[in-house]
Protein backbone atom coordinates (compact mmCIF):
# COMPACT_ATOMS: atom_id res chain seq x y z
CA UNK A 1 0.00 0.00 0.00
CA UNK A 2 1.09 3.79 -0.97
CA UNK A 3 1.83 5.93 1.68
CA UNK A 4 -1.12 7.98 0.13
CA UNK A 5 -3.60 5.34 0.47
CA UNK A 6 -2.10 4.18 3.66
CA UNK A 7 -2.26 7.65 4.90
CA UNK A 8 -6.09 7.72 3.35
CA UNK A 9 -6.59 4.75 5.23
CA UNK A 10 -6.05 6.19 8.19
CA UNK A 11 -7.40 9.52 8.06
CA UNK A 12 -10.68 7.42 7.30
CA UNK A 13 -9.92 5.19 10.29
CA UNK A 14 -9.28 8.73 13.01
CA UNK A 15 -12.57 10.27 11.17
CA UNK A 16 -14.47 7.32 12.33
CA UNK A 17 -16.23 9.48 15.26
CA UNK A 18 -17.40 11.76 13.14
CA UNK A 19 -18.98 8.89 10.78
CA UNK A 20 -21.22 7.73 13.96
CA UNK A 21 -22.87 11.09 13.73
CA UNK A 22 -23.50 11.10 10.09
CA UNK A 23 -24.22 7.21 9.11
CA UNK A 24 -24.91 5.65 12.81
CA UNK A 25 -28.53 5.98 12.52
CA UNK A 26 -28.98 4.12 9.30
CA UNK A 27 -26.25 1.60 10.60
CA UNK A 28 -28.25 0.91 13.28
CA UNK A 29 -31.64 1.02 11.73
CA UNK A 30 -29.89 -1.91 10.01
CA UNK A 31 -29.54 -3.93 13.23
CA UNK A 32 -32.32 -3.25 14.99
CA UNK A 33 -34.76 -3.86 12.27
CA UNK A 34 -33.64 -7.11 12.06
CA UNK A 35 -35.16 -9.94 14.64
CA UNK A 36 -33.59 -11.15 17.82
CA UNK A 37 -32.90 -14.02 16.84
CA UNK A 38 -30.82 -12.43 13.50
CA UNK A 39 -28.51 -10.01 15.30
CA UNK A 40 -25.28 -12.21 15.84
CA UNK A 41 -26.27 -14.36 12.31
CA UNK A 42 -24.62 -14.70 8.86
CA UNK A 43 -27.15 -12.76 7.51
CA UNK A 44 -27.12 -9.36 10.23
CA UNK A 45 -23.23 -9.16 9.07
CA UNK A 46 -24.34 -9.49 4.90
CA UNK A 47 -26.45 -6.77 5.71
CA UNK A 48 -24.09 -4.67 7.51
CA UNK A 49 -20.96 -5.16 4.67
CA UNK A 50 -23.59 -5.19 2.10
CA UNK A 51 -24.39 -1.43 2.98
CA UNK A 52 -21.11 -0.69 3.79
CA UNK A 53 -19.89 -1.75 0.16
CA UNK A 54 -22.59 0.15 -1.63
CA UNK A 55 -21.28 3.03 0.63
CA UNK A 56 -17.51 2.22 -0.50
CA UNK A 57 -18.53 2.15 -4.09
CA UNK A 58 -20.34 5.52 -3.89
CA UNK A 59 -16.98 6.85 -2.43
CA UNK A 60 -14.75 5.05 -5.53
CA UNK A 61 -16.92 6.75 -8.05
CA UNK A 62 -16.72 10.25 -6.44
CA UNK A 63 -13.33 9.56 -6.19
CA UNK A 64 -12.58 9.04 -9.47
CA UNK A 65 -14.90 12.05 -10.55
CA UNK A 66 -12.48 14.08 -8.67
CA UNK A 67 -9.31 12.29 -9.74
CA UNK A 68 -10.37 13.20 -13.49
CA UNK A 69 -11.23 16.47 -13.18
CA UNK A 70 -7.51 17.04 -11.06
CA UNK A 71 -5.97 15.41 -13.92
CA UNK A 72 -7.54 17.84 -16.34
CA UNK A 73 -6.37 20.75 -14.23
CA UNK A 74 -3.01 19.83 -14.34
CA UNK A 75 -2.74 19.75 -18.05
CA UNK A 76 -4.59 22.83 -18.34
CA UNK A 77 -1.72 24.60 -16.75
CA UNK A 78 1.93 24.11 -15.75
CA UNK A 79 1.71 20.31 -14.42
CA UNK A 80 4.08 20.60 -10.99
CA UNK A 81 2.75 23.82 -10.01
CA UNK A 82 -0.78 23.38 -10.02
CA UNK A 83 -0.43 19.41 -8.32
CA UNK A 84 1.25 21.84 -6.02
CA UNK A 85 -1.53 24.09 -5.76
CA UNK A 86 -4.47 20.74 -5.22
CA UNK A 87 -1.80 18.73 -2.85
CA UNK A 88 -2.09 22.24 -0.68
CA UNK A 89 -5.53 22.35 -1.08
CA UNK A 90 -5.58 18.67 0.48
CA UNK A 91 -3.54 19.60 3.36
CA UNK A 92 -5.41 23.00 4.36
CA UNK A 93 -8.68 21.06 3.93
CA UNK A 94 -7.67 17.83 6.10
CA UNK A 95 -6.40 20.74 8.89
CA UNK A 96 -9.90 22.39 8.87
CA UNK A 97 -11.50 18.41 9.39
CA UNK A 98 -9.16 17.91 12.29
CA UNK A 99 -10.19 21.06 13.84
CA UNK A 100 -13.57 19.99 12.78
CA UNK A 101 -13.67 16.93 14.47
CA UNK A 102 -12.14 18.18 17.46
CA UNK A 103 -14.79 20.69 18.02
CA UNK A 104 -12.80 23.67 17.84
CA UNK A 105 -13.91 24.95 14.45
CA UNK A 106 -17.43 24.50 12.76
CA UNK A 107 -16.78 26.01 9.31
CA UNK A 108 -16.87 22.48 7.55
CA UNK A 109 -20.43 22.28 8.59
CA UNK A 110 -21.47 25.37 6.36
CA UNK A 111 -19.81 23.19 3.34
CA UNK A 112 -22.11 20.09 4.65
CA UNK A 113 -24.86 22.63 4.20
CA UNK A 114 -23.94 23.31 0.65
CA UNK A 115 -24.38 19.55 -0.17
CA UNK A 116 -27.45 19.23 1.76
CA UNK A 117 -28.73 20.81 -1.44
CA UNK A 118 -28.14 17.82 -3.63
CA UNK A 119 -28.61 15.50 -0.82
CA UNK A 120 -32.52 16.31 -0.62
CA UNK A 121 -33.15 15.32 -4.05
CA UNK A 122 -30.98 11.77 -3.16
CA UNK A 123 -32.12 11.11 -0.26
CA UNK A 124 -35.63 9.66 -0.35
CA UNK A 125 -34.32 7.27 -3.21
CA UNK A 126 -32.79 5.35 -0.01
CA UNK A 127 -35.94 6.32 2.38
CA UNK A 128 -37.87 3.79 -0.31
CA UNK A 129 -35.57 1.18 0.55
CA UNK A 130 -36.13 1.12 4.17
CA UNK A 131 -37.10 -1.53 6.11
CA UNK A 132 -33.93 -3.03 4.67
CA UNK A 133 -34.34 -7.07 4.42
CA UNK A 134 -32.12 -8.10 1.61
CA UNK A 135 -28.32 -7.56 0.85
CA UNK A 136 -29.38 -5.97 -1.97
CA UNK A 137 -31.54 -3.60 -0.62
CA UNK A 138 -28.51 -2.87 1.97
CA UNK A 139 -25.91 -2.39 -1.01
CA UNK A 140 -28.79 -0.15 -2.67
CA UNK A 141 -29.01 2.19 0.42
CA UNK A 142 -25.70 2.34 1.17
CA UNK A 143 -24.69 3.55 -2.09
CA UNK A 144 -27.52 6.13 -1.75
CA UNK A 145 -25.86 7.26 1.94
CA UNK A 146 -22.11 7.23 0.35
CA UNK A 147 -23.49 10.93 -1.34
CA UNK A 148 -24.13 12.42 2.48
CA UNK A 149 -23.46 15.53 2.46
CA UNK A 150 -20.31 15.11 4.95
CA UNK A 151 -17.06 17.12 5.60
CA UNK A 152 -14.67 14.06 5.96
CA UNK A 153 -15.60 12.71 3.24
CA UNK A 154 -15.26 16.26 1.46
CA UNK A 155 -11.79 16.58 2.47
CA UNK A 156 -10.76 13.11 1.36
CA UNK A 157 -11.86 14.27 -1.97
CA UNK A 158 -10.04 17.45 -2.02
CA UNK A 159 -7.32 15.15 -1.60
CA UNK A 160 -8.45 13.05 -4.48
CA UNK A 161 -8.18 15.93 -6.66
CA UNK A 162 -3.80 15.59 -6.42
CA UNK A 163 -4.47 11.96 -6.54
CA UNK A 164 -2.88 12.35 -10.47
CA UNK A 165 -5.87 10.60 -12.60
CA UNK A 166 -9.66 8.67 -12.04
CA UNK A 167 -7.92 5.30 -10.96
CA UNK A 168 -5.95 6.98 -8.48
CA UNK A 169 -8.91 8.66 -6.96
CA UNK A 170 -10.70 5.99 -7.01
CA UNK A 171 -8.49 4.15 -5.34
CA UNK A 172 -7.62 6.70 -2.57
CA UNK A 173 -11.39 7.29 -1.75
CA UNK A 174 -11.45 3.37 -1.83
CA UNK A 175 -8.79 3.24 1.03
CA UNK A 176 -10.63 6.00 3.10
CA UNK A 177 -13.53 4.46 3.03
CA UNK A 178 -12.32 0.88 4.19
CA UNK A 179 -10.99 3.32 7.25
CA UNK A 180 -14.41 4.32 8.38
CA UNK A 181 -15.46 0.92 8.17
CA UNK A 182 -13.87 -0.65 11.71
CA UNK A 183 -16.20 1.95 13.56
CA UNK A 184 -19.54 1.72 11.63
CA UNK A 185 -19.10 -2.10 11.94
CA UNK A 186 -18.96 -2.09 15.17
CA UNK A 187 -21.68 0.47 16.00
CA UNK A 188 -23.69 -2.07 14.05
CA UNK A 189 -22.94 -4.86 16.72
CA UNK A 190 -22.72 -2.91 19.54
CA UNK A 191 -26.18 -0.96 18.64
CA UNK A 192 -25.46 2.58 20.26
CA UNK A 193 -23.06 1.48 22.96
CA UNK A 194 -19.88 2.23 20.89
CA UNK A 195 -21.29 5.32 19.59
CA UNK A 196 -21.75 7.08 22.63
CA UNK A 197 -18.45 6.05 23.71
CA UNK A 198 -16.59 6.84 20.68
CA UNK A 199 -18.97 10.69 20.81
CA UNK A 200 -17.00 11.79 23.79
CA UNK A 201 -15.45 14.85 23.44
CA UNK A 202 -12.24 13.30 24.52
CA UNK A 203 -12.18 11.27 21.64
CA UNK A 204 -12.91 13.56 19.09
CA UNK A 205 -10.17 15.86 20.00
CA UNK A 206 -7.76 12.85 20.19
CA UNK A 207 -8.65 12.19 16.77
CA UNK A 208 -9.10 16.02 15.39
CA UNK A 209 -5.57 16.41 16.53
CA UNK A 210 -4.30 13.84 14.89
CA UNK A 211 -6.09 14.64 11.40
CA UNK A 212 -4.16 18.31 12.16
CA UNK A 213 -0.75 16.41 12.54
CA UNK A 214 -1.21 14.42 9.31
CA UNK A 215 -2.80 18.02 7.39
CA UNK A 216 0.64 19.64 8.30
CA UNK A 217 2.76 16.39 7.54
CA UNK A 218 1.31 16.84 3.59
CA UNK A 219 2.18 20.19 3.96
CA UNK A 220 5.86 20.03 4.61
CA UNK A 221 6.18 17.41 2.70
CA UNK A 222 5.58 19.31 -0.41
CA UNK A 223 8.45 20.83 -2.29
CA UNK A 224 8.39 24.43 -3.28
CA UNK A 225 8.09 25.44 -7.21
CA UNK A 226 10.88 26.42 -8.90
Amino acid sequence: MTPDLLGAFVVGLLGGVHCLGMCGGIVGALTLGLPKQDAASAGFWGLQLAYNLGRLLSYMLAGMIAGGLGLLLAQAGPLHATQQVLSVMAGLFMIMMGLYLGGWWMGLARVEKAGALVWKRIEPLGRKLLPVRSPLQALLLGMVWGWLPCGLVYSALIWSLSAGGMFSGALLMGAFGLGTLPNLLLMGAAAGWMGSLLRKPLARRIAGALVIVFGLMMLLQLRPVV
